[in-house]
């Protein structure tokens, strides 16, 4: 284990399951979680999303249906995911992903509550057609 990287476990297996727009992630310590791309997408750790201070985290709202392109490695100890919005600059370490997993319910209510704060929603916005 890497203790530069904070690294207390390492992942075993990462699966992409694109029709079901999850990641999942086994670790070597026996613990499984399963990552909806929405919860991803939002939560990333991306400058465009977790700004460059404390306080500067902005919610990203109208992701209900984002999906995940492709998945790709960042040296030992993290994953670069493109989502389909185009979104690819967030790399997740593995201690980060396991935060995420071990606090899923705790940061998706936060998130939820977020949107609901700001008047935001997880549906993109409605597309206005021509009559």
């Amino acid at each position: 284990m890497s203790e530069s990287f904070g690294t207390r476990s390492w992942p075993v297996e990462i699966r992409l399951k694109k029709a079901e727009k999850t990641l999942e992630i086994d670790f070597d310590d026996g613990k499984s979680f399963a990552f909806p791309a929405e919860l991803l997408r939002v939560e990333s750790p991306s400058a465009e999303v977790m700004g460059h201070g404390p306080d500067q985290k902005q919610i990203v709202a109208g992701r209900r249906h984002i999906g995940i392109l492709g998945v790709e490695p960042v040296g030992h100890y993290a994953i670069r995911i493109k989502f389909d919005d185009l979104h690819d600059t967030g790399i997740f370490s593995w201690e980060y992903l396991r935060h995420l997993g071990e606090n899923r319910d705790k940061i998706w209510n936060d998130y939820l509550a977020a949107l609901a704060a700001k008047g935001l929603s997880r549906d993109p916005p409605a597309r206005v057609g021509k009559a």
